[in-house]
């Protein structure tokens, strides 16, 4: 089992900046993907940030150029630094671990809270 604990979520002015982490505890294996999701009131799940296990980053269109996704190893921590936020930025934001080679190992952070005010 891998436990997933995110923060740094808050309420930001448009145009502002938040950074986001994820520390994982737990059964880690050193290869593994991250990624960012989030999720808004009455819309799917999205794709926000990954970056896969040799490193490679990967963004939706929506957020290219403004978020940033990175990783430290020796803290297992993933990180998502947020700028020039926009109120349509608002949204649950989830962490995600998961291996591509190995289903059952997929795991979700309880989510974090981005509200940004125009």
């Amino acid at each position: 089992q891998v436990q997933l604990v995110e923060s740094g979520g808050g309420l930001v002015q448009a145009g502002g900046s938040l950074r986001l982490s994820c520390a994982a505890s737990g059964s880690i294996f050193r290869i593994n993907n991250m990624g960012w999701y989030r999720r808004s009131p009455g819309k799917q799940r999205e794709l926000v940030a990954v970056m896969s296990s040799g490193g490679i980053a990967d963004y939706a269109d929506s957020v290219k150029g403004r978020f940033t996704i990175s990783r430290d190893n020796v803290k297992n921590t993933v990180y998502l630094q947020m700028n020039s936020l926009k109120p349509e930025d608002t949204s649950v934001y989830y962490c995600r671990w998961w291996r591509t080679d190995l289903a059952q190992y997929n795991y979700w952070g309880q989510g974090t809270q981005v509200t940004v005010s125009s």
